[in-house]
């Protein structure tokens, strides 16, 4: 693959400049000292970097795992190569300030870098992403003592963070946790327990790793009003700062996954010796509050990632496409014919053009989601922020849970147009898959998400986000200038008007004996609710292009206009009208999957 295909040239420029409008975030006093030119430099050296030292080693590090010999995990030397260029560019305190070592940069632009990184190595690009999500927490929540102890050597990567919540026997189900943090005279806590699926768990790629450990402190209230979160380092600090004697937290073992094999995905164990020192996160029992501070960013980083490793994975078999030469299309047909690149063939247009809705639809969503972060963050107006908070609290089920459940079946289409070859390990479609399978269970699996869209997300606030929603897609569709996109846009008006009387009627069911059905039909409405989410992102970047289209000459960027049309065409004609079984599922209470009985399988 040629290593420029990671991305396409014209895709992120028309995505934040064209679609978002990046560029009038620097009229903000925030991003004031910002312009297009040094967004676009801060992506350029993204680029070079994921594409000189994180994309060569991907399929290397996939097939030499990390190891463990009872003391220490040992990895590819590249890995921390292209970890220590990456912290030394500055990007894992890209989005904070200038005062805290930052480039304060917007998290639209910041979403972007991502983009080369988790396109070119999802597995090394995994360190620095843990790190600044609990830096985030660290930042948000942890007293001055604490942030001044691990967040400078954090933001420089000199340590890096976790999020350790999962336990042996409790997955999801956090109520259930059974680490605990005992009080000691000095003010801090002894952590004892086990966790397990801790990705970034346990290397050598830094001097220091810093835990965010979800226990529970002895007397305190029963489930989830009884977690509290404590920052728990590999290493103690000593009196300067540096690291020095071992904290009692041990790796118990590494786990081998599909995907994400580079990636260190552990097994810990906390307090064997008793002496394991954590550091408490705000208040005692707050700490689940907390952590989804983590949690939210990590679902729309999750997403994203699942975004771009199905857009890798269309990238590499549109190549394949364009160059394997296999049978004749009419009227060629005869055997002396030359044979035709397979691209040519009607089914292999429709897996590529699939692919394309797929990952460059959750790619768009994911940034949209970003720059809502960024209107968030630069907005002056109390009410008008909050009103954005809820449109982004709405989302974010969709942000993490669509591109996860779509990015993977993208990686399934590029599989079969490599054929055969798609199902080798001498070509990496297959790896993109396997990486990409971890998304629809990472950070709340997609069935999580649904639930928390139908009995949460909807209704929270009076309802306030989906007001905000529906606002933000009427404003759109009235935009709309241009023939093609407008007939797309009528098509989508068919199922908007169906979704205002299907969650009224979800929301009556709520209050009835009838509601228990909705735990089984959850997924139905997340798919409702996310494809015409998803339709009008299509829309926003169809009529852009429509747009463009008639005002450049350049052809390569006329190709580049007409495939986002295409694409929009596609998911609205294709993909939108699949979703009239799920609302005739909801509309009906439909009750065979809440019905089935456990001894009927």
């Amino acid at each position: 693959m040629d290593a420029q295909s990671l991305i396409n040239e014209f895709e992120l420029p028309f995505q934040l400049y064209d679609v978002l409008n990046t560029e009038q975030l620097c009229q903000h006093p925030k991003f004031a000292e910002h312009s297009r030119d040094t967004f676009d430099a801060t992506i350029d050296t993204a680029k070079k970097i994921a594409t000189d030292l994180f994309l060569p080693h991907n399929t290397v590090a996939d097939k030499n795992e990390p190891q463990f010999d009872g003391k220490k995990v040992t990895m590819l030397n590249d890995v921390k190569v292209a970890f220590d260029a990456y912290r030394h560019s500055g990007f894992i305190a890209g989005r904070y300030d200038f005062d805290q070592g930052g480039m304060q940069l917007p998290e639209t632009v910041m979403t972007a870098v991502a983009g080369y990184f988790m396109a070119a190595n999802p597995s090394t690009t995994a360190y620095p992403f843990l790190t600044t999500a609990a830096i985030n927490v660290l930042m948000h929540f942890a007293n001055d003592e604490v942030k001044q102890a691990f967040v400078p050597r954090m933001l420089s990567g000199d340590f890096t963070g976790t999020m350790a919540l999962t336990e042996p026997h409790a997955g999801s189900s956090l109520a259930d946790i059974r680490t605990t943090a005992t009080p000691h005279d000095d003010g801090t806590y002894r952590i004892r327990g086990s966790k397990i699926y801790i990705s970034g768990g346990d290397h050598e790629l830094a001097e220091n790793i810093v835990h965010l450990v979800l226990a529970k402190v002895p007397g305190g209230p029963a489930g989830v009003k009884g977690i509290s979160l404590f920052a728990v380092p590999k290493y103690r600090l000593d009196a300067n700062g540096k690291p020095a004697e071992r904290n009692d937290v041990h790796l118990a073992g590494l786990i081998h996954k599909l995907g994400y094999r580079g990636t260190t995905s552990t097994a810990l164990s906390f307090g064997d010796a008793n002496d394991c020192v954590g550091y408490l996160i705000g208040e005692v029992h707050f700490g689940l509050r907390y952590m989804f501070k983590m949690m939210n960013e990590a679902r729309i980083a999750v997403g994203f990632g699942a975004a771009m490793i199905g857009y890798r994975g269309y990238q590499y078999s549109l190549a394949y496409a364009k160059d394997r030469l296999q049978g004749r299309v009419a009227p060629h047909l005869k055997p002396d014919d030359p044979a035709a690149a397979i691209i040519e063939h009607g089914d292999v247009k429709r897996m590529l053009l699939a692919q394309k809705a797929y990952s460059e639809g959750g790619m768009a969503l994911c940034l949209y989601g970003s720059n809502l972060i960024d209107r968030i963050n630069t907005c002056d107006d109390d009410t008008q922020k909050q009103a954005l908070s809820e449109l982004l609290d709405l989302l974010t089920p969709v942000l993490k849970a669509w591109p996860s459940e779509y990015g993977p079946k993208a990686n399934d289409l590029g599989i079969q147009v490599l054929g055969g070859a798609g199902y080798t390990r001498e070509y990496q479609a297959e790896q993109f898959w396997r990486d990409n399978r971890l998304n629809p269970i990472h950070e709340g699996t997609n069935g999580i998400q649904a639930l928390d869209l139908t009995f949460r997300k909807l209704w929270q606030n009076q309802g306030l986000g989906l007001q905000v929603l529906q606002q933000e897609i009427a404003r759109d569709l009235i935009a709309i200038s241009t023939s093609q996109t407008a007939k797309l846009a009528n098509k989508l008006q068919i199922y908007i008007e169906q979704l205002q009387p299907l969650l009224q009627h979800v929301g009556q069911t709520l209050s009835t004996p009838k509601a228990v059905t909705l735990s089984a039909n959850a997924q139905a409405l997340m798919t409702v609710f996310a494809t015409i989410v998803m339709s009008w992102i299509w829309i926003r970047q169809a009529s852009k292009a429509e747009q463009l289209l008639a005002l450049t000459e350049d052809g390569a960027k006329q190709n580049f206009y007409r495939g986002k049309i295409q694409a929009a065409k596609y998911f609205i004609d294709w993909e939108l009208p699949l979703i009239q079984r799920d609302i005739e599922l909801l509309t009906t209470d439909n009750a065979v999957c809440h019905s089935m009985q456990p001894e009927w399988f």
